[in-house]
């Protein structure tokens, strides 16, 4: 009783914060602001008790009683060509992965996100964006599929972008930001967790596992029996 008591205490600043009736379109950047700082505290005060459970929840509870409904704000970032492109500019459903070159995927994680983007292409617009700068992206361009939207922000170019601060510093990365067409986040997820030493298979069904699950949150998706299957594989 006194665990259930003590997390919904550290719910309901989400909560209160959250709570808006005025038919204003919410922009994720107004409700992580608003909620950010208590957010943080909670988890430092998880892992350094090495809670991860509550850590967790607290994920969780932001993603679903604060950010889960709100709007992705437009956002000026690079394609890998260097070329500058608005995130307004993408008309389909966006499965947004935040990253960075420096960090180590799991062995199938990104040919699992090959496929996604190979098999659904039509209908959502993959899309990979490196807190990084244009020759570190260069570098790894050539592991994703020409499905796949590269993108990156390099810092030094957008001292003063809210959005990108934000998108940055508050969820860490990898993170995963499903948006449907009208910009609206049906979900945020973080990366899956992958051991040291784990087998390619096994990489590779839970990241496919974990991203069929995520767009499955778009409208007008439709999936073979396979792949309903797969989305249901559990994750660890």
């Amino acid at each position: 009783m006194g665990r259930k008591l003590l997390l919904l205490f550290v719910l309901l600043p989400f909560l209160a914060l959250s709570q808006h009736d005025d038919g204003h379109k919410l922009l994720f950047s107004e409700v992580i602001g608003k909620n950010i700082k208590n957010f943080r505290l909670q988890s430092q005060m998880a892992f350094a008790t090495e809670d991860y459970e509550r850590a967790e929840f607290l994920f969780d509870s932001l993603v679903t009683h604060v950010a889960r409904g709100t709007y992705m704000d437009n956002f000026r970032v690079r394609k890998a060509s260097g070329r500058k492109i608005d995130f307004y500019d993408f008309d389909k459903p966006v499965f947004l992965m935040t990253y960075a070159a420096w960090c180590t995927p799991g062995i199938g994680e990104i040919p699992a996100l090959n496929k996604i983007a190979d098999t659904y292409y039509d209908k959502v617009q993959v899309v990979v964006l490196f807190w990084d700068n244009k020759k570190k992206v260069k570098e790894v361009a050539a592991d994703y599929s020409n499905d796949i939207t590269l993108l990156y922000v390099d810092e030094a170019e957008n001292k003063h972008d809210h959005i990108i601060e934000t998108l940055k510093h508050s969820l860490g990365f990898p993170t995963t930001f499903f948006i449907d067409s009208d910009k609206k986040i049906m979900d945020i997820r973080r990366g899956v967790l992958h051991p040291y030493g784990e087998s390619y298979e096994t990489s590779f069904n839970l990241n496919y596992s974990a991203f069929l699950s995520g767009i499955s949150t778009f409208h007008g998706i439709d999936m073979t029996e396979e792949e309903l299957a797969a989305k249901k594989t559990p994750r660890p």
